[in-house]
């Protein structure tokens, strides 16, 4: 199911894959250790934020689910919620 945050994730990681080829060419290049470092940092934060967003969106919907689901239904969404919420 697409939420309404997909496209903003999609787009945080086309970015981050774009910072992800310049990181490869600036040690392939033997760029400082600094800068490396530097777009390294980057790159996980941009990662962490996209995966932090989808997350929380799928976690609002579940909630959501789970309100109007059977109660079968609710247990199995609540261990879903248990699962996923440790990635965060």
């Amino acid at each position: 199911m697409a939420h309404g945050t997909h496209s903003d994730v999609v787009n945080r990681l086309k970015r981050a894959e774009g910072h992800l080829r310049k990181l490869i060419e600036m040690i392939e290049s033997r760029r400082e250790c600094l800068d490396v470092a530097q777009q390294l940092h980057a790159i996980e934060k941009a990662i962490q934020n996209a995966k932090k967003v989808y997350i929380h969106d799928h976690i609002d919907n579940c909630i959501d689910e789970v309100a109007k689901a059977p109660n079968r239904r609710k247990r199995d969404s609540l261990e879903l919620f248990k699962e996923i919420a440790k990635y965060l």
